[in-house]
């Protein structure tokens, strides 16, 4: 079963969502950098789309990059990801949104870790539910556990 097929989007996922979760993930909306709930988070484990529960980005790619939000290197294979142009605000950046649902999850620059392939993806925290790697396989997430555990040279020390 494909990514997008799997993980959609639903009127109940959506109706559950809080004020901020609803204006970042359906209305591309920003939240504060600094202010949000896992730009500092060094816990191991896996991201997934807060509406659709879609498997986006390992911890094992997750860095400091000082900007305030979530950053990682890639999305895990297979997580669907689409990138959009955006031209709001007067500049021209690259959109980040998840496959199954489309929920907006933030942007892409190339302004990442040159050996990790020069990419930064900048997530906003609420448009992401984080999976402890504890919970990997009671969630249904097991298979992603190598990718949580391939990373021995942590970028986040």
């Amino acid at each position: 079963m494909t990514t997008s097929t799997k993980y959609g989007k639903t009127a109940e996922a959506v109706a559950k969502l809080t004020p901020n979760q609803y204006a970042v993930t359906q209305e591309a909306a920003t939240e504060p950098a600094f202010r949000n709930q896992y730009w500092n988070n060094h816990d191991k484990g896996l991201y997934v789309d807060v509406v659709s529960g879609e498997p986006l980005f390992a911890s094992a790619d997750k860095y400091d990059s000082g900007c305030g939000w979530p950053s990682f290197t890639r999305p895990v294979p297979g997580s669907g990801i689409v990138e959009k142009q955006d031209r709001q605000f007067g500049m021209l950046r690259i959109e980040v949104r998840s496959g199954g649902a489309d929920s907006h999850l933030g942007h892409v620059f190339d302004d990442g870790p040159v050996a990790e392939g020069g990419l930064r993806y900048c997530i906003n925290s609420a448009a992401l539910r984080f999976v402890p790697e504890s919970e990997l396989e009671a969630q249904g997430y097991g298979e992603y556990r190598a990718l949580i555990e391939s990373n021995t040279n942590s970028k986040e020390s």
